[in-house]
């Protein structure tokens, strides 16, 4: 058990929780987990990798923060459409109301959307599309071309753009803008559901009141109006390559706590990092502080050695008592988790006010 520090916060690493298995569906891996907690239960729904890196999403639930007590031996969610032929991928889950929400990616090989399904019971889950935009490079090239002068406009062109190089002619008339990590937040704000989302390398947040309304065209005056949905942008050493989502953000009375990743470039790759922030609890999109360090790194030899080396990507919370447990795909093949205490990340939040992050 490791204790790492960041200024005055803590926090301790419990090392794994859930490993692949011999089982087809996850015999490659096991990363990137949702996690809904029911008093001492937590339900975990964890992307499941099969050889070839085809994803399903598996299911397991824990008593307390790490008693593994039940775990499905088949997949609980897998691809049944054209558009998620690879794969469904990092899942999220909350509780709006009387219902659960899970956003994931869908992946077909070469396109990766955010997608929404609902249940009632956590049992199952109705699939209910990609919710977020799908434009062909051209297009979005067309859409944001009055705010190309912005350095996280150009690397949003410049990342797809690479994407789009070894493919060919007929591959990328159906090559869309990569829209990752949708994250909704655990309540309707003003009526409304509040999403964050990653169009590469930043955070971006929209809102709606049903899925109907996310048309072709609110998407063409949104991505027209880009620069005014970021609401974090790379800013920190540990931030030189981009930053998403996390776990769904947490409502306490200082703000929403959101626990996102971020990708540091270094000489042999990508470094990823677990980092803090608080938001507004009324106006989600203003910044109220962000910590100057990340809370998780990784330093564990099951964070640095797996399928993708030197990896923490936080995805599920849970609380017990004053701690916050913080689960995540570690080395893209295996689940981890780690807590800090609550109040000491509030405090230390609120002592790196910076109201003018995006300005």
């Amino acid at each position: 058990m490791e204790i790492v520090a960041s200024k005055s916060l803590t926090a301790v690493k419990h090392g794994v929780i859930l490993e692949k298995t011999e089982r087809a569906f996850e015999e490659l891996g096991v990363l990137n987990p949702a996690i809904y907690q029911d008093g001492n239960n937590v339900h975990m729904f964890y992307r499941a990798a099969k050889r070839g890196n085809f994803s399903t999403i598996g299911y397991c639930r824990f008593e307390g923060p790490k008693n593994l007590v039940e775990r499905h031996t088949e997949p609980f969610f897998v691809p049944e459409y054209i558009y998620e032929i690879h794969g469904v991928e990092d899942p999220r889950v909350v509780k709006i109301d009387d219902k659960f929400y899970m956003t994931y990616v869908t992946y077909d090989g070469i396109n990766a959307c955010g997608a929404l399904a609902t249940s009632k019971d956590l049992t199952s889950f109705k699939k209910k599309g990609i919710i977020t935009p799908k434009f062909i490079l051209n297009e979005f090239t067309n859409l944001i071309r009055k705010h190309l002068q912005i350095p996280s406009i150009a690397k949003i062109l410049a990342f797809n753009t690479a994407r789009n190089y070894p493919l060919t002619e007929t591959m990328k008339e159906n090559l869309y803008v990569w829209d990752k990590n949708v994250v909704l937040f655990p309540k309707k704000i003003d009526g409304k559901f509040i999403a964050l989302h990653r169009l590469f390398p930043s955070i971006q947040i929209f809102s709606f009141e049903k899925k109907t309304d996310l048309t072709v065209e609110f998407w063409k005056d949104y991505i027209k109006n880009l620069p005014d949905h970021i609401i974090l942008e790379p800013k920190y050493e540990h931030e030189t390559s981009h930053i998403g989502p996390g776990a769904p953000p947490i409502e306490t009375e200082d703000g929403w706590l959101l626990i996102y990743h971020a990708a540091e470039k270094r000489e042999k790759g990508l470094v990823y990092h677990a980092c803090a922030a608080l938001l507004d609890l009324k106006d989600p999109s203003k910044v109220l502080s962000r910590l100057t360090k990340p809370i998780i790194t990784p330093s564990e030899h099951y964070e640095r050695h797996g399928y993708v080396n030197y990896v923490v990507f936080p995805t599920g919370t849970a609380i017990f008592d004053d701690l916050l447990y913080i689960y995540y795909g570690a080395a893209d093949d295996k689940i981890a988790v780690a807590s800090l205490n609550l109040n000491d990340l509030l405090t230390e939040l609120k002592q790196n006010s910076h109201e003018d992050d995006i300005q």
